[in-house]
């Protein structure tokens, strides 16, 4: 999981660092360990990245030395050496500026083939591109070097040539969308909430196996590979902000649905019902809708967003947790609760939430309710999911789960409610973090046209 972000403007009078930096922190849910932004000039690539989050890294002396009116942006939950930070920097054959997001199955032999010491995943796909861009019109290359990378991503670059090039894989599992400005400039992100902070009109999805040329004259499109969709499910259920549209898909209103299918599935008598900020806000409305419960504000953040599931180590997921919430007393204090969450990876957070509400507000039942089935594998395609033996959901059932978070009751939305929220075709769909099963094989594949 990372956050990308493209932006080309056609007039050289534009200063395209700062419109990259607003967009990166519209992005900052989807990674908060590195980022990193280029841009380019006519005269040359400049690139700084580094640990951190967007608004400690980048200030206005940084985004000065950042000169240009084309600019690439990245975020990252990974930690990563400072030779592959992103953007990464390609300086031969074609020197080019390179982000990605997603997995690159075959990067280790890639990276023999390339001669490359590092199998960096973006590193050895940049090196691809800039060695078919010295041989290939932009689009060939593009496709040429996809040919040879499998897996499930999608990517932007910056060359010094001045185009900027974007593609997604035939997959589609990982989301990209495109955006303008008026006659100004161009914009594709990860997420369409990316495009509207920038001051641009979303557009459309870039769709899988589709990609983008950007130069100062011109913008062209073309579908490359026959499309192969395979949608990420997570990113309707927790990695996409509420505010986006990805796949054609509001996200917002698939989490309402949820929320309906949740309360339709797993009803319960109760007071009041609370949503875990944020992620579940959605999920918990509609509940509270459909069950005619009163929902309250049971929360409060106490510190920065701080995604606890997806820091890095057990210590600092529990730092996050204690971080992430603070309940507001009188909302909660004796009442009967039934608590929405997105998901549960560890239980780490629901267990404290849980313990929480018992031990310091004294209230009389918790009854939690999942927004997502049940997660029970690792994720192959670079979203930040523990393994297996860490997974709580795939060694307890419901009963035994409620038992080690202290909850009188715990549901997860079953598979076929979540398929159904999302109104999205089941073989468009990769749902292997809830089955098992990843469409491994179908990253290998590329038919043109």
């Amino acid at each position: 999981m990372a956050g990308i972000i493209g932006i080309y403007a056609f007039d050289e009078l534009w200063r395209i660092a700062r419109f990259v930096y607003y967009g990166l922190l519209a992005l900052q849910h989807r990674g908060q360990e590195t980022c990193g932004i280029a841009t380019y000039d006519k005269r040359d690539l400049y690139v700084h990245a580094s640990s951190g989050v967007v608004d400690r890294v980048f200030d206005e002396d940084l985004l000065a030395k950042l000169p240009g009116w084309a600019g690439l942006g990245h975020v990252s939950p990974q930690l990563a050496e400072a030779s592959v930070l992103q953007p990464v920097l390609v300086k031969e054959p074609v020197k080019l500026a390179f982000c990605f997001n997603g997995k690159l199955l075959n990067a280790q032999a890639l990276a023999k083939e390339l001669r490359l010491n590092d199998a960096n995943e973006a590193l050895v796909l940049a090196k691809l591109l800039s060695i078919s861009l010295a041989r290939k019109d932009p689009m060939e290359a593009v496709a040429e070097a996809m040919e040879k990378a499998a897996g499930a991503y999608c990517f932007v670059a910056l060359t010094e040539r001045g185009e900027m090039i974007a593609a997604r894989d035939p997959s589609g599992l990982k989301p990209m969308v495109i955006g303008s400005f008026g006659f100004d400039y161009g914009v594709v992100a990860s997420e369409s909430s990316a495009i509207d902070v920038v001051g641009a009109e979303f557009k459309a999805d870039v769709a899988p196996g589709e990609a983008y040329v950007f130069t100062p004259y011109s913008i062209e499109r073309a579908r490359l590979f026959k499309p192969r969709p395979k949608h990420c499910v997570f990113e309707y259920v927790y990695l996409a902000r509420p505010d986006s549209i990805i796949n054609e898909r509001s996200i917002y209103e698939v989490r309402v649905k949820i929320g309906e299918r949740l309360a339709k599935e797993h009803p319960v008598d109760a007071d009041v019902v609370i949503g875990v900020p944020e992620t579940a806000i959605p999920f918990a409305m509609a509940y509270s809708n459909a069950t005619g419960i009163p929902i309250s504000m049971g929360f409060v953040r106490t510190g920065p967003h701080i995604r606890s599931a997806i820091k890095p180590t057990q210590f600092e997921r529990l730092v996050g947790v204690q971080l992430k919430l603070n309940p507001i007393k009188t909302a909660i204090k004796g009442k009967r609760i039934v608590l929405i969450d997105d998901s549960v990876v560890r239980g780490n957070t629901t267990k404290n939430t849980v313990t929480l509400m018992r031990n310091k507000l004294g209230v009389k039942e918790v009854h939690v309710r999942i927004g997502s089935p049940r997660l029970i594998a690792q994720c192959p395609f670079g979203v930040e999911v523990p393994p297996r033996d860490e997974l709580i959901a795939a060694h307890l059932n419901d009963e035994e789960v409620a038992a080690v978070v202290g909850a009188d009751s715990f549901h997860w939305l079953s598979l076929e409610g979540l398929i159904e929220a999302v109104e999205s075709p089941k073989d468009n769909l990769c749902l292997g973090c809830f089955t098992g099963q990843y469409p491994l094989n179908e990253m290998y594949v590329r038919e043109r046209p």
